[in-house]
């Protein structure tokens, strides 16, 4: 595999929490430092509500210090603050099994 990967080909590429294993989103965007010329950030556009018509979640903005691995079509990304985000409004009953 090359250890070059472009911008563009970024936006095919599903981002996975490993924290929580949720499947974030595609990139849409990312946050470059202009005086240092790197990547500081992927930006993933938040979730729909009520299928687009209440506008989205916000953005989930993973830290280039998260990011744990970049495939061929998946970016892992180890990001604990999203997994509690993601889960603050979900409440789960315990069944046990």
């Amino acid at each position: 595999m090359s250890e070059v990967c472009r911008i563009f080909d970024m936006g095919y590429k599903e981002v996975i929490n490993l924290c929580d294993g949720a499947r974030l989103g595609y990139v849409n965007d990312v946050e470059i430092d202009m005086k240092e010329g790197r990547v500081t950030a992927l930006v993933i556009p938040g979730r729909l509500r009520l299928f687009g018509l209440l506008g989205r979640e916000e953005d989930y903005v993973v830290p280039w210090s998260g990011i744990e691995k970049i495939g061929e079509d998946i970016i892992l990304v180890r990001v604990p603050e999203l997994a509690s985000r993601r889960n603050d409004g979900k409440r789960r009953k315990n069944i046990g099994f």
